[in-house]
């Protein structure tokens, strides 16, 4: 039996695509950092940035890199560099050295940095920032191993934003504003937000891990996207029996109070939930294509709708205590 070595495997995806592993009792090792709290028996530490760890740990035939800075607020930069970079190519080292011949690599849409609607796998590489840089060294480093590697396979899949059960990223802030009654739309909100449901992403890389494909690149996004009106109704229908987006302010306003938060923290050095750049995000379109349906003719196994239903369900209407919980951005 295959066995799948998952690096970076005690995070919200690693997580998640463990879970899915092992409800069909496929093996799989964790290599990470930290221990994994819902596998920790079957989890070895080690870091990406150490070639030697890396070697005493992975022992799977298929390497699935999760592992990854992505944060906005890391103050020491070169870190994107000796963990997205440097911890790839040692990962490649280990599978060369190993005749591990299948990498799975999770990189980001943040490559095509500030793209324009509906970027799909042959988009412009203009990432505005260090993880998108990075990430897209990382791809370099493997598509270099592969060339070199007779009949490796490599599959590279670019995701879009992720939410879902569990994870206290941008997308459940949102959610968690409607639900609670501080929500204030800025603008139209016809812009259109490309997301992913975490059940939907595990499911592609498992078709990802099982594919015979030798090279692949997807972006990863449930589509059709929603634009923000709709997003917000559908919260707003299912927690609080309404339809509509409640109070809604034009984007010039919406950004003036953006500059004044702004300067408060720049005289205060408190930061606030509130700034320009995040109202320029929130108005803005981020939408991208995918052809992960090329990927063996994949399906989602839920619609996007409907894992916005779950992810309320869990979150909101039946939450779990019990439940790991994952930051992230």
């Amino acid at each position: 039996m295959t066995k799948i070595s998952i690096v970076g495997g005690a995070g919200f995806v690693g997580t998640n695509l463990c879970r899915y592993l092992s409800d069909r009792q496929i093996d799989f090792e964790i290599i990470d950092l930290k221990k994994s709290k819902s596998f920790p028996d079957r989890c070895k530490i080690g870091d990406v940035r150490d070639l030697e760890s890396l070697r005493q740990t992975i022992s799977g035939q298929v390497v699935v890199h999760l592992a990854a800075v992505h944060r906005d607020d890391i103050r020491d930069k070169s870190e994107y560099t000796r963990t997205n970079i440097l911890g790839t190519e040692n990962i490649a080292k280990v599978c060369a050295e190993k005749d591990i011949q299948k990498i799975v690599f999770t990189s980001t849409v943040a490559v095509y940095g500030f793209a324009t609607p509906e970027t799909d796998e042959k988009g412009i590489i203009a990432p505005f920032n260090e993880y998108g840089r990075t990430k897209f060294a990382a791809e370099e480093k493997l598509r270099a191993w592969q060339s070199s590697t007779p009949a490796a396979s490599l599959i590279i899949v670019r995701p879009t934003v992720i939410f879902g059960e569990g994870n206290r990223g941008n997308v459940f802030n949102l959610l968690n504003q409607v639900a609670t009654g501080r929500f204030v739309m800025v603008g139209h909100g016809r812009n259109r937000k490309s997301m992913a449901y975490i059940a939907n992403v595990v499911s592609f890389l498992d078709a990802c891990i099982r594919s015979d494909l030798e090279y692949g690149l997807f972006n990863y996004v449930d589509k059709p996207d929603f634009d923000m009106n709709a997003l917000v109704g559908q919260v707003r229908k299912v927690l609080r029996n309404r339809e509509d987006v409640g109070l809604r302010v034009p984007y010039s306003i919406g950004l003036f109070l953006g500059y004044l938060a702004d300067g408060f923290a720049v005289l205060t050095g408190k930061s606030l939930p509130l700034s320009s750049i995040r109202v320029r995000k929130f108005c803005a379109t981020t939408s991208f294509s995918t052809a992960k349906e090329n990927l063996d003719g994949f399906k989602p196994p839920f619609s996007l709708s409907e894992g916005i239903d779950r992810t309320l369900k869990s979150e909101f209407i039946e939450p779990d205590p019990e439940r790991e919980i994952f930051y992230t951005e």
